[in-house]
């Protein structure tokens, strides 16, 4: 199934936009899951136990992986979120031309979707776009603060380097398989950026640690219904504020990231 009506149906099924960022920086694991066989991918399991029911998608960053066992743990994790529906989208931001390409695009025989740097042009993503039923985002207005020392930068035609990339994209979507990503932390842009590309679904970084504007994410993110809005670090890593009421310590760290996922979903819903 084409990537962005199965992520329809899921967002429709669990009537959710969140995407769970799943970055497991071996630094913060909990001691229940330090010692573990694989670290990563047992830290993963109880996050997506207990979150599926309120993610649409699943997003675990490759940086987090890039190692023997890093692999191992990000397979594990693709098939046991896939064994929840959920699909998922590697956040890789990869991007080169020929050979090197299409060995990157080979990750998408596993992932749903992928994060794409368009910075070499259409030829460093063609392999990715021509997987048709996969989803392909590409960077665009990204919300961190150096994002402005290129993205910003005005053109000869008056227009942004942001604004272009979108216009770019719009023209790459043959398929029907192109989002953009684009931070909530400017909802001014994420407006103009929508105004360029009607049709095409977003996913939005920066609600969750960065603060990000969470009703611009939904108004302006959301194509048709379809789009994704990110938390990474406010979700997983929600059970280091502390225990609850003498409940387990696994029990309680695993399940406020369930209830900040909760929470997250009910905040954007507000808005849909």
């Amino acid at each position: 199934m084409h990537f962005f009506a199965r992520l329809g149906e899921r967002i429709e099924a669990v009537d959710s936009v969140v995407s769970v960022g799943l970055d497991p920086d071996p630094d913060r694991l909990p001691p229940s899951v330090a010692d573990a066989d694989l670290p990563r991918w047992s830290f993963n399991r109880r996050i997506i136990d207990a979150t599926h029911e309120y993610a649409a998608c699943y997003k675990p960053n490759a940086a987090f992986y890039e190692d023997a066992d890093g692999w191992r743990a990000l397979e594990e994790t693709i098939a046991y979120a896939h064994g929840k529906d959920v699909p998922v989208l590697l956040d890789a931001k990869r991007g080169d031309i020929g050979n090197t390409a299409r060995q990157y695009a080979e990750i998408l025989d596993m992932a749903d979707a992928i994060t794409a740097n368009p910075y070499m042009g259409q030829d460093s993503l063609a392999p990715f776009l021509q997987r048709t039923d996969k989803g392909v985002f590409v960077l665009c207005r990204t919300s961190n603060p150096g994002g402005s020392d290129l993205q910003d930068l005005e053109l000869d035609d008056g227009g942004t380097l942001y604004e272009r990339v979108a216009g770019l994209a719009a023209g790459w979507n043959e398929y029907g398989n192109v989002g953009l990503v684009v931070g909530a932390t400017n909802p001014d842009e994420l407006e103009e950026i929508r105004e360029i590309v009607p049709d095409i679904p977003f996913l939005v970084p920066g609600v969750g640690a960065q603060g990000g504007d969470a009703e611009a994410a939904v108004e302006f993110g959301l194509a048709d219904g379809v789009g994704l809005v990110n938390s990474s670090r406010g979700i997983i890593f929600a059970g280091e504020n502390g225990a609850r009421g003498g409940e387990p310590p696994e029990e309680e760290y695993f399940g406020a990231a369930g209830r900040a996922a909760k929470r997250l979903k009910r905040r954007l819903n507000e808005f849909r």
